[in-house]
Order: structure tokens, then sequence, then C-alpha cells
């Protein structure tokens, strides 16, 4: 499964963003934020790959601040 990471600029968009994504039921982590990406927040939020559509549509739609999103691989 190739997963996706949200970067985020500050820890409390980073948990908006948690909550508004489960609310909607997909199944995200935070973690923290991997080393090949550069990010203004420690934590980043993963999810499947599959769903990137998805979760930009529900961040956007929360109002959510990102820094980006990425691939993360297997």
């Amino acid at each position: 499964m190739i997963f996706g990471v949200v970067l985020f600029h500050t820890t409390s968009m980073a948990l908006k963003a948690e909550k508004a994504l489960t609310a909607q039921g997909l199944a995200v982590r935070l973690i923290p934020t991997p080393r090949q990406l550069s990010s203004d927040c420690g934590f980043a939020l993963r999810f499947d790959w599959a769903e990137r559509s998805r979760v930009e549509e529900i961040l956007e739609g929360a109002r959510v601040e990102t820094a980006g999103v990425h691939p993360l691989g297997e």
C-alpha cells in the first residue's frame, strides 16, 4: 500500500485535520514529519494515497491549512 502524508504549518491544523478526516470515516494517523520532507510542524498526517482527492476535498471543506500533500511510499 502506498501512503500519503499531509504536512502542516501548525500542530493545531494537524489536529483539526485528523478530527475532520476521522469524522468522515477515513483511516488516518498522526506521525512525526518524515525527515525527507520539510515542515514547520513536527506532525504529519498519514493516509491511504488512493484516498488523496477525498482527503484534499475534506480538508478544504473544513478550512484546514496545509503545507503540502506528498506520497510517502511503501
